[in-house]
């Protein structure tokens, strides 16, 4: 029973209850009255006598008057029974309310709200002949809440309506842009050919979904991808330039897109190794820009602090020759240290503890730089426990094989 209808009902029979209560009381205080305006052998006498003295001795009172009073009496009783049943009804609706309540418990919250403020209910599928068998077997839970009065059946009508709106909606296509980017991600984590395949597709679709950002830093990463597996220098260099064109755009599309930062500063990184020494230099201060804004959109995506921590590594290997070009060109140098590199290393590590063969590798070279040996080594052995799977994972293994010795591993 919903709360607030059994509380409806728990109060009205209480007034019912009351009601008749005060009734009865006014009533026996009203007769009491007019017998005590009789002569006191009237209640001593027998009904003839007394219908006697009301029409003889009495002249004052009115025809019948023994009649009437008898009835009453007999409704008293009446009133009186009713009165003891009431509050037997009383003392029992709460421990009805409790039954209730428990048989009804398994019902979702939804079922529960009162019909003139749910919304269209969901029906669960039962498997053929549930509903069979839980009337042989008792009452069902919706016939519970319609004798509860909180709650009405749904008629046949309702029951076919509800089928198929369920029918429309499993007939409904899945959504076919999730699906498509869904597919997209499981052939970036593939083999040479499902990278191409990738790429391909979304140059199909690009007509069709080029507006989205999310679609978009997907297409760059596929170009990402296609430079890693080409061959040949050309090749590499077609897929690096259109890659940091695509950039430009998705990042002008969505300037709020954490992933299109993120893939538009690789793709800067990647071009650095064919351009001029001017370009590479610039393409090092938007690539440091881009990773900024990435990190500030998505700050606990390791792969940014991770690229972020390569950047200020290089920067602070850099030759005093190298600054001074950057200083002609640019006015000032990029500045970062290798403290700046260790510390964003260190983060990936806090964010994805074993985030990749590299990042110890990385933080090997830190610690050595720093002089703090003992941490440098246990970097070392920590990349040396991982497994080589990627292209990626081979580059960690030649750079170990460069720090063994200077460790005297």
């Amino acid at each position: 029973m919903a709360q607030a209808d059994s509380k409806a009902l728990v109060l009205g029979a209480l007034a019912g209850v009351a009601g008749i209560g005060l009734a009865v009381v006014c009533y026996q205080n009203l007769r009491s009255k007019r017998r005590g305006s009789w002569p006191l052998n009237y209640f001593n006498c027998t009904n003839e006598q007394r219908t006697g003295v009301m029409v003889v001795d009495s002249p004052g009172l009115p025809m019948g008057q023994s009649e009437v009073l008898d009835r009453l009496e007999a409704l008293i009783q009446c009133v009186s029974e009713l009165k003891d049943e009431m509050k037997a009804l009383k003392n029992t609706l709460p421990v009805l309310q409790d039954q209730l309540r428990e048989e009804l418990g398994v019902h979702n919250e939804a079922r529960r709200a009162s019909p003139l403020h749910r919304t269209t209910p969901t029906r669960r599928k039962r498997a053929p002949g549930t509903l069979t068998a839980t009337r042989h077997g008792g009452q069902s839970s919706e016939e519970a809440e319609s004798e509860g009065g909180y709650m009405t059946a749904l008629t046949d009508s309702e029951e076919e309506e509800l089928s198929d709106a369920e029918r429309t909606v499993e007939e409904q296509p899945v959504d076919e842009f999730s699906v498509l980017l869904e597919r997209i991600d499981c052939l970036h984590q593939g083999a040479e050919a499902d990278k191409r395949e990738s790429l391909q597709i979304l140059l199909e679709r690009r007509e069709e979904f080029g507006h989205n950002s999310t679609f978009l830093w997907r297409l760059i990463r596929a170009y990402c991808d296609l430079h890693d597996v080409s061959s040949t220098q050309e090749e590499k260099k077609s897929h690096a330039e259109t890659g940091k064109k695509v950039g430009e755009e998705a990042v002008s599309l969505n300037p709020k897109c954490a992933e299109s930062h993120q893939w538009y500063a690789i793709m800067c990184g990647i071009m650095a190794e064919y351009d001029t020494v001017q370009n590479k230099i610039k393409n090092g201060y938007i690539f440091k820009d881009h990773l900024d804004k990435a990190i500030e959109l998505k700050p606990e995506d390791p792969m940014s602090y991770y690229l972020l921590g390569r950047w200020c590594y290089a920067v602070a290997q850099l030759s005093w020759l190298e600054r001074k070009v950057a200083a002609t060109l640019f006015g000032e140098p990029p500045t970062a240290t290798v403290e700046d590199a260790l510390k964003n290393f260190l983060k990936v590590e806090e964010i994805q503890p074993g985030y990749s063969k590299l990042n110890y590798v990385f933080l090997a070279k830190c610690h050595k730089d720093l002089g703090q040996v003992e941490k440098a080594r246990r970097m070392y052995e920590a990349a040396c426990s991982m497994s080589v799977v990627s292209k990626e994972d081979n580059e960690a293994q030649k750079e170990l094989d460069l720090l063994c010795p200077t460790l005297g591993v």
